[in-house]
């Protein structure tokens, strides 16, 4: 299949089905739909123009999703990494997305955005999306997914805590069951907990807001827990101090993970002992995602990257005569 064929199907000239390929704004809408129409019943993927370097980063809006470390860690990588393999970026808020109609973009890559929002994606556009850190059952067409791995980073956490003596691991997921990643966080807590034999019911495992987690440490401080693990979020900065109020010791009166915040975690008192996404790898996933097609290549839908485990202080030693 050639362009000159997708436009002989279309009815158009191969070069307005070049403009559509290229994301010109003076398309209707009309004939933009014409040309993805065919080309979609014909499985045909254009080879992106080399001279359209363009990749547009969409981000959370603040009134919808503050911005949070995460978002700005995955910003702080792509921006070093796309640069590096020859693309230019546009950073553009996700309520602000009627600015793709006006300009021309070889790919955009999506941060903590819903795959829900983007079901329509190849109706309008005929380059690549990448939703990073989400999953969906379904992926809608030209899109991609790169992600961390949930039930892997979830494991390693309460895998640390248990082989440094904790066998009362309470939980607080930072967000609201149905949003981003909390319910595959929270179903993998449990399984992980499970398998171990340790406490996994409701009164173990938590959805807070910010202003929920000191009222939620002090419910899981009276079931006697040993360990807080507190993904997502600011959980660390919120849990430290709910602490702190209830007098107790990290981690000698109690143990804590969460995720790393870069400007908070290791300054901590103590420095706290994280996962984090591997945001230099999950960049270059994204980047190897636009290469391939750019250069008309197939790419993978999925991708899923592994947590890494930074051990500091905000754990306990692991108890004498153990296998560590």
């Amino acid at each position: 299949m050639t362009i000159q064929e997708i436009a002989r199907l279309a009815g158009v000239s191969p070069a307005t089905v070049s403009r559509v390929f290229s994301h010109h704004p003076n398309i209707s809408p009309e004939i933009r739909e014409k040309v993805f129409s065919v080309s979609r019943e014909h499985a045909y993927h254009p080879r992106l123009s080399a001279r359209q370097r363009n990749v547009v980063i969409i981000t959370p809006y603040s009134s919808l999703y503050p911005v949070q470390c995460c978002v700005e860690m995955i910003l702080m990588a792509l921006t070093r990494e796309l640069p590096s393999r020859g693309f230019r970026i546009e950073v553009l808020p996700q309520d602000n997305l009627e600015r793709l109609d006006s300009i021309q973009f070889c790919a955009a890559a999506a941060i903590g955005a819903e795959p829900g929002d983007f079901t329509r994606w190849s109706d309008r556009f005929s380059v690549p999306l990448i939703l990073i850190d989400r999953e969906a059952k379904k992926v809608p067409a030209e899109t991609c997914l790169v992600r961390s791995d949930e039930a892997q980073g979830m494991d390693l956490a309460i895998g640390h805590l248990y082989e440094r003596g904790c066998r009362k691991i309470g939980c607080i997921i930072h967000g609201l069951p149905g949003t981003g990643n909390a319910d595959i966080r929270a179903e993998s807590i449990r399984k992980s907990l499970r398998k171990r034999d340790l406490p996994c019911d409701e009164s173990m495992i938590y959805f807070g807001r910010d202003e929920e987690h000191l009222e939620i440490t002090g419910k899981l401080l009276r079931r006697n827990v040993d360990a807080l693990f507190c993904p997502g979020g600011s959980g660390g900065i919120l849990c430290a101090y709910a602490l702190s109020m209830f007098n107790r010791r990290i981690p000698d009166d109690i143990s804590l993970i969460a995720s790393e915040q870069t400007f908070f975690s290791r300054y901590g008192t103590p420095p706290q002992t994280t996962i984090s996404p591997n945001y230099a790898a999950l960049a270059g996933a994204v980047a190897d995602v636009i290469d391939a097609r750019t250069s008309g290549n197939r790419a993978p839908v999925r991708t899923t990257l592994p947590y890494l485990l930074i051990p500091r202080e905000s754990v306990r030693v692991a108890p004498r005569g153990s296998s560590l």
